[in-house]
């Protein structure tokens, strides 16, 4: 089986810290290939980022040419495009954000998740009620750190540590790290905190290990089904 996993910003180093989590979460016989957009924003903090990222991911998966894969994981955290992925990929296509929130919910009643700014928040918010599991989220709390600043391991503990305390006074019996980049810090944070904390990484490797194990993959009925065919015009026409 072979997984796709594209981070949603140009910082190859994310990439490759993004796709070590990924392999330490894949199964006996699961390779995991990261995929580095070409064009848009060094890190994903807020709409316009994320709409740019979004487009940027869409164009690297069409026109990717590397080996054949079995399903996409999109590690972008609250990001958007995972429909329009759907839309235009064969495989199974699993967000970071809904995989971690769909196990927080088999683990507890309530569950928060700890982000890098504040900015972030509402459209983690947003993305969360899309997926249909906002209801049972108590708490979306940044760090204050930037998407970047997660590479000091150290401060990016001790923020996430701080911010989770409240999560969990809030409520939250699950906690679930809200960026792509904070993938690690789940072993230490949980065994800190006493409560479960769930990497979206990890979740969404396993989640499309299932599907494709299952044989499953989205259905082409309705809301994705494959695009309508039309002209489309990628990036700046070339001038004559």
């Amino acid at each position: 089986m072979r997984i796709v996993v594209t981070n949603c910003n140009t910082t190859q180093e994310m990439t490759e810290e993004i796709v070590r989590g990924a392999r330490a979460a894949a199964g006996p016989g699961t390779t995991v290939l990261g995929l580095t957009p070409q064009w848009g924003p060094e890190s994903a903090e807020g709409w316009l980022d994320s709409y740019l990222s979004a487009a940027a991911v869409m164009d690297a998966l069409r026109t990717y040419e590397g080996p054949e894969y079995d399903a996409v994981v999109m590690a972008g955290f609250g990001e958007h495009g995972r429909e329009g992925v759907r839309e235009l990929v064969d495989v199974p296509v699993v967000d970071i954000t809904e995989a971690a929130a769909h196990l927080a919910c088999l683990l507890g009643r309530r569950y928060g998740v700890v982000t890098t700014l504040e900015r972030s928040c509402g459209q983690i918010e947003d993305s969360l009620e899309l997926s249909g599991v906002g209801r049972n989220c108590v708490a979306v709390i940044g760090t204050g750190l930037g998407v970047l600043e997660l590479e000091d391991g150290e401060r990016a503990e001790a923020a996430f540590l701080t911010a989770a305390e409240r999560a969990r006074d809030a409520g939250a019996e699950v906690l679930v790290l809200g960026c792509a980049g904070m993938t690690g810090l789940q072993r230490a944070a949980g065994e800190k905190l006493g409560v479960p904390v769930v990497d979206g990484v990890g979740a969404a490797v396993k989640l499309a290990e299932s599907l494709v194990g299952l044989g499953l993959t989205t259905s082409r009925v309705g809301s994705y089904a494959e695009p309508l065919p039309k002209r489309r015009t990628w990036g700046r026409p070339p001038q004559g």
